[in-house]
């Protein structure tokens, strides 16, 4: 291919994927209540349901006297919160409205470093604003505002700005694959996604309870492929782990005698092959409850017993 087909096929993936997600993608403007007045803010979100459920960010809409959304049409609706979690900094919000294009969420455990993605957002106002880039780095932890760490969080150069957060990024095939989250300023290119798997989870639960009540382990962790020959000798059921990134000092994880450095393949005796598999474990029925976690360490299987507390702020 000449240079002119590669850039007409890859201008063909962008549009493609902006054209099926736009009509999802709302404008959120709110108002708040403070001891100096009212003051206003915004984002983004989108439709990932045909009865008006919308997918923000939590930073977004927590705190709201008033959210008002904004579609492609121009038409604009009182929103209610239906739930939110400030520890993934996602919420879920709902407007009365006809049936609604929803935005199809895709499987973020399958994109890799390179792959194209496309954001559509609200920056400054500007609705539907639409740019393109990579996923730059995948595994990033990054800290939510209520202090908690969230893992396996995309990292990509498609460009945010204010506005943008709480919009879909999405793959070629304008899939869902994350939920715009953050940019680091003034540095250009670096910004954030949480993974549609976690979103996924999470706005399940805040659907039927509104929050979610969490097992907290003290660990910050990533996952990562496991050695093939790691695999075979302990015959393993899954490819992949969850890599110890670092232990809380002082938590269930440190007293529990997880270091640094381990790969944690099951939890409970369920096997454990990402991050969203671990979280999806620490429910709020694990609260109390010793369980067995398994990890590789170096090239040695250890089992050690931890009890899970109550996340902070809960």
């Amino acid at each position: 291919m000449d240079d002119t087909a590669i850039l007409d096929a890859y201008s063909h993936a962008v549009s493609t994927a902006a054209a099926k997600i736009t009509p999802s993608v709302v404008n959120i403007e709110i108002r708040q209540q403070r001891k100096r007045g009212e003051v206003r803010g915004g984002g983004s979100g989108f439709f990932f349901t045909p009865d008006g459920f919308i997918l923000t960010n939590s930073h977004v809409v927590s705190g709201a006297s008033q959210v008002d959304v904004t579609l492609l049409d121009g038409s604009r609706y009182t929103a209610t919160m239906v739930g939110d979690d400030p520890h993934t900094d996602l919420a879920v919000v709902r407007i009365s409205a006809p049936s609604q294009t929803a935005g199809e969420f895709g499987d973020s455990g399958g994109i890799r470093p390179g792959q194209v993605v496309v954001a559509v957002g609200n920056p400054y106002g500007f609705q539907c604003t639409v740019t393109a880039g990579v996923v730059s780095a995948l595994g990033r932890t990054m800290r939510a505002k209520s202090g908690r760490l969230i893992d396996n969080v995309i990292q990509t150069d498609a460009a945010l700005n204010p506005g943008n957060s709480g919009g879909p990024l999405v793959d070629s095939r304008g899939n869902v694959i994350g939920v715009n989250t953050a940019v680091i300023l003034p540095a250009q290119g670096i910004c954030f996604a949480i993974g549609s798997n976690t979103a996924k989870f999470v706005a399940g639960r805040l659907i039927r309870d509104g929050s979610i009540t969490r097992g907290y382990i003290g660990v910050a962790g990533q996952t990562i492929p496991l050695h093939r020959r790691v695999i075979r000798y302990y015959n393993l059921p899954l490819e992949s782990g969850v890599l110890v990134m670092s232990v809380e000092k002082g938590s269930p994880a440190d007293r529990a005698g997880l270091c640094e450095g381990d790969i944690i393949i099951a939890y409970a005796e369920k096997s454990i092959g990402s991050v969203d598999d671990l979280h999806r474990l620490l429910t709020e029925e694990q609260l109390g409850v010793a369980a067995a976690v398994t990890a590789i360490r170096l090239t040695e299987k250890i089992e050690v017993t931890i009890v899970p507390v109550r996340a902070a702020g809960d």
